[in-house]
């Protein structure tokens, strides 16, 4: 591939116009997230690349689109209110993602963040997601092919914590492994009812606050090759 052809595949042509990325970052304007380096980080990540081409049409929609799997990639508000949310206090060092899914938050995360720690447990979508940023020269991102419930205690603190599929209560690992003054963003509940939840590890014990009604896939246990 010629170096303008790599260019047009990262700007997107068509459906993936500049224009239609425009009109996504002024929807989520709208809707009320205000931090101006998600918004730009949004803005410039190609989303058509972590979605089948069959889909890119619809890449800059603001809704969840299935990547395989029997998962999908988040709608782009969702990822820009969950990174949001872990900046609120103010610029991060190390952070945890459980489920690396396509690789479209981890992208966004790695942009905004001095290292991501990713977590998924199946495999074939990591290795996708890995590709990916390997295409975008995002290279501070570390990958673990495992059980998001657990977390990765071995490199454990995490200033902040991201978790992209519905746990029916906070897993116990993950409070473990937030560094004191950390922030944990995480859906929490079942089926129909599901809350997104901002956790901060306080001096003594957590704060949580709820931040309403979301829809995610759920935290499974174990891996999937």
């Amino acid at each position: 591939m010629s170096r303008e052809q790599d260019d047009m595949l990262r700007r997107g042509i068509g459906m993936t116009s500049q224009r239609t990325r425009e009109r996504l970052i002024q929807r989520l304007y709208e809707e009320g997230i205000s931090n101006a380096k998600v918004l730009e980080v949004i803005r410039r990540t190609p989303r058509h690349l972590f979605v089948d081409e069959a889909l890119a049409h619809r890449a800059y929609e603001d809704t969840a689109l299935p990547i395989g799997n029997n998962q999908t990639i988040s709608q782009p508000y969702m990822v820009a209110r969950m990174s949001e949310l872990l900046l609120e206090a103010g610029p991060l060092d190390k952070v945890m993602e459980i489920g690396t899914g396509s690789g479209y938050q981890t992208a966004v995360l790695s942009q905004l963040v001095e290292r991501v720690f990713s977590v998924e447990r199946i495999k074939v979508l990591q290795d996708r997601a890995k590709e990916r940023l390997v295409e975008l020269n995002l290279r501070n991102v570390v990958f673990r092919w495992g059980d998001g419930w657990e977390g990765w205690p071995a490199l454990a603190p995490y200033n902040g914590i991201i978790v992209t599929a519905v746990a029916t209560d906070v897993p116990q690992a993950l409070l473990d492994q937030l560094a004191p003054g950390g922030r944990l963003v995480i859906p929490v509940g079942s089926g129909e009812v599901q809350q997104l939840m901002l956790i901060i590890r306080e001096e003594q014990g957590f704060s949580r606050r709820v931040l309403g009604a979301v829809r995610f896939v759920p935290l499974l246990n174990g891996p999937l090759a």
